[in-house]
């Protein structure tokens, strides 16, 4: 285990069609700023050396800021997914408290297509947010595009060449769902497979790199004389991408989950800590956690 997916909110300003909640049900339960730090310590004694920030939207947490500047002296890496709503507007408290890098969503540059598939058309706030961070130096900036075939299937070229001159990583991202919601009839409807695409970069790339985490392929591509990387995620059937997690995932109301798609592994956490359990107890929880994992795609 290298990296921790540390939910800190449910609450959203924007209403995604696509968004998975991070395999979070609806709780009124928050881990408080203190209870986020002593679990943050703890995976960290246990060999977790990244940690990534998400939602819900993070920046709607009144505590955000503290939040970065205390998991930032526990981890070697912070780095926060958003919305980019906000962004703009934090961008300077979140490097000052030790944010190292941010993600940022953005599906299509169209209001319109962004209205159905976010519920606003203010894109000019995410694209500002996207600007402030490459600016401030929070790199590498990935701009996360989850591809839905018959909405913006056919912006991705127009996303290569936004990434190429905002100097940002994009990042493609397959619809993804359990083996029960791949039945689904919308997700049959919006699933659009990324291997076509891949095997196109490939056959344009300047270089090929792999990320450790689900060894992701990153293509350096070169379209209109701007170089830029573009990222494949396809976790769906992926049997790599199971093989190559390194990551725990942890619920705003503290559920240690093995996996995004399969919740029978996943623990309570939150409630022994505050009915007073020792750190040597909650590390116990972690371990009976990491030895549930198990491949989804196998």
């Amino acid at each position: 285990m290298r990296s921790l997916r540390l939910s800190v909110t449910q609450n959203c300003d924007l209403k995604c069609s696509h968004c998975h909640k991070e395999g979070q049900k609806p709780s009124s339960d928050e881990m408080t700023l203190e209870e986020i730090g002593r679990l943050a310590r703890i995976s960290a004694r246990l060999g977790i050396r990244k940690v990534k920030i998400t939602g819900g939207e993070p920046l709607m947490r009144s505590d955000i800021v503290e939040v970065v500047r205390r998991l930032s002296g526990t981890f070697s890496e912070v780095s926060l997914t958003t919305n980019g709503q906000k962004l703009a507007g934090f961008v300077d408290e979140l490097k000052d408290a030790g944010l190292a890098r941010v993600n940022v969503s953005l599906h299509s540059r169209d209001r319109e297509v962004y209205r159905r598939l976010c519920g606003t058309t203010s894109v000019g706030s995410v694209i500002d947010g996207i600007s402030k961070a490459v600016s401030a130096g929070l790199t590498p900036v990935k701009v996360n595009m989850v591809v839905l075939k018959g909405v913006n299937d056919d912006a991705i070229d127009d996303m290569v060449r936004f990434c190429a001159e905002a100097g940002a990583i994009l990042q493609l991202i397959e619809f993804e769902a359990s083996r029960e919601g791949s039945r689904s009839r919308d997700f049959q409807k919006h699933y659009f497979s990324l291997a076509e695409m891949e095997r196109h970069l490939a056959e344009q790339a300047l270089r090929v790199d792999f990320n450790e985490l689900h060894r992701r392929r990153q293509y350096t591509i070169q379209p209109d004389g701007h170089k830029v990387a573009v990222e494949v995620v396809r976790p769906m059937h992926n049997t790599e991408f199971c093989a190559h997690c390194t990551r725990l995932r942890m619920s705003s109301d503290g559920r240690l989950k093995p996996c995004l798609l399969d919740p029978s592994g996943e623990v309570d956490v939150l409630s022994p800590m505050r009915s007073g359990a020792s750190d040597d107890e909650l590390r116990e929880l972690f371990l009976q956690v990491i030895s549930r994992r198990r491949p989804y795609w196998m």
